[in-house]
């Protein structure tokens, strides 16, 4: 398969910490030369964080901030404007920042199946009790999802445009455990048929390669997998290395040439407070080519195929950790890459 990034490459999951978009974008694209993305910074209200971000992207479906969360409503209100004016102050930030860069730029945007488990229908429970509802959301968001692909692409004619999905809620709407809106019940179960084919849709559409992002113990990598996505994103420290069971899933997407976005890198430090980013460069890269080798792959193909990334996103972290954290994953992956054998 063609490489999606240069060999040694880090990134981040997306969020950062902060208020300003034209700084996250500087600091992203000095910390992730060789892999850059579009820092999203929740810690702006509802309307930045992932879902609020994603409510942005959609087409011909507006929706409004009630008590309970983001709901469906009849005509666009000023929480889904407050939203879509920080998603074009995010993407003039990029601009600016990415001019004349040409390489890969990653994107992310809340997936399918974890904004239906969260937004509500116009009347009665979230749009993932209702067949019809939940088509059309993934529907809207799919093609709004290609616009912004495509704008990202006008604006930055030199990137190489990936898109991540973020999926956190999808092994909950897989075994049936998204709570009804009175919080008394769950709502029915997914079937990974009908879920491989919403993801496939994405796929199909956006026309750029497609990461799928899972920061659960057990994500569906198989289903991402069969969806067409060109690799995943998971949180590595929650993958016993030493039991075989645990590496199945990820030796058959491997197998499957798969890229994989490994998160290693500690989103939080170890004490609050601290800048200091625990672990080392040496131990965590051994980690990584022990994994590598007990999946059964080359050795030579392992800073190709894996990118590193912090465990989770750095909203929640110090502006001192985050930086930490994004060089630290650099610093992890240039090592694979010049050391592979050590």
């Amino acid at each position: 398969m063609t490489a999606l990034w240069p060999p040694g490459a880090a990134t981040g999951v997306g969020s950062m910490q902060g208020t300003h978009p034209l700084d996250a974008a500087r600091l992203v694209f000095d910390a992730l030369p060789d892999l850059p993305h579009l820092p999203e910074l929740p810690a702006r209200g509802p309307a930045a964080d992932m879902i609020g971000r994603a409510t942005a992207l959609l087409v011909d479906m507006p929706v409004d901030l009630q008590p309970s969360g983001w709901r469906l409503v009849d005509h666009v209100g000023s929480d889904l404007r407050r939203a879509r004016s920080l998603l074009a102050e995010d993407l003039d930030a990029l601009e600016e920042v990415a001019d004349g860069y040409e390489g890969p730029l990653k994107l992310q945007a809340t997936g399918p199946w974890t904004l239906a488990a969260v937004v509500e229908k116009y009347r009665g429970d979230k749009v993932l009790s209702d067949h019809g509802a939940r088509r059309d959301l993934a529907e809207s968001l799919t093609e709004g999802l290609r616009l912004h692909v495509a704008e990202v692409g006008r604006r930055i004619p030199g990137a190489r445009v990936l898109l991540q999905l973020d999926e956190p809620a999808i092994t909950t709407v897989l075994a049936g455990g998204v709570p009804t809106v009175s919080g008394f019940g769950r709502l029915r179960t997914i079937e990974e048929v009908e879920a491989r084919r919403v993801l496939r849709a994405v796929v199909d559409v956006v026309e750029v390669p497609v990461l799928i992002h899972c920061c659960a113990a057990d994500p569906p990598i198989d289903v991402f997998r069969t969806a067409g996505a060109a690799g995943v994103s998971v949180d590595l420290t929650l993958v016993d290395i030493d039991r075989d069971e645990e590496l199945e899933p990820l030796a058959a997407g491997m197998e499957a040439d798969l890229v994989l976005l490994a998160g290693v890198v500690s989103a939080a430090p170890s004490q609050p407070g601290l800048a200091e980013v625990p672990g080392s460069v040496g131990s965590t890269r051994r980690r990584i080519a022990t994994m590598w080798e007990r999946l059964g792959r080359p050795a030579d193909e392992l800073a190709a195929r894996v990118a590193i990334t912090p465990t989770c996103g750095l909203a929640a972290a110090s502006p001192a950790y985050a930086l930490a954290a994004l060089r630290r994953a650099r610093d992890v992956a240039r090592a694979l890459h010049e050391e592979p054998e050590e």
